[in-house]
């Protein structure tokens, strides 16, 4: 799977303002974590203009259910690049409208990431997002069992932390726009 090419660094805008910022950004996809419904395709349409592929969280997303009926709904109007979802069926949607389906797991223990397993299986995403993301071990392992590209995202602070995840064989890293900031690794 070669969606994000070179780009190793995915920005995530939680944010209506970070998201703006993030479009001027030299980055080609970018994650928008919250917005509300009323603003959604306004929001999609000024990255479409701007040359991004917006990856869009389908759980966070104000005044919409994140359920099989919410993902059609956006996939059919909105049309982003791709959906990001920790439910199966979401998953399914965005996988048959031909968008990247990126499962979003949070790990708390063992028994969570062998119940994740179980779910990857049964929707097969496109991509894994891993969170948290500063754990390389476990985001290594996952792929190695999946098959399926990871991404590592959450606590993820600084270069080195970039770095580390990165060494560990992940395909890219979700960080928000303000850790991009501090780190001064953005670029225009």
């Amino acid at each position: 799977m070669t969606h994000f090419q070179q780009q190793q660094i995915i920005p995530a805008a939680r944010k209506v303002k970070d998201f703006e910022e993030v479009l001027n950004l030299q980055y080609e996809y970018v994650i928008l974590l919250e917005s509300p419904l009323a603003q959604l395709h306004h929001l999609v349409r000024m990255a479409k203009e701007h040359k991004k592929k917006v990856l869009l969280h389908a759980d966070m997303i104000k005044g919409l259910k994140h359920d099989e009926h919410a993902a059609q709904f956006l996939c059919q109007v909105i049309k982003p690049a791709g959906l990001i979802s920790t439910h199966p069926a979401v998953i399914a949607v965005a996988k048959k409208h031909k968008l990247i389906a990126i499962t979003r797991l949070f790990l708390l223990d063992s028994q969570a990431l062998e119940t994740a397993y179980r779910m990857i299986d049964s929707c097969a995403p496109d991509y894994i997002e891993v969170l948290p993301g500063i754990i390389p071990g476990i985001a290594k392992e996952i792929n190695e069992r999946t098959g399926i590209p990871i991404i590592a995202g959450g606590f993820i602070r600084t270069m080195d932390d970039i770095r580390t995840v990165l060494e560990a064989g992940v395909t890219a890293v979700s960080t928000s726009y303000n850790v991009l900031l501090k780190s001064k690794i953005i670029r225009k």
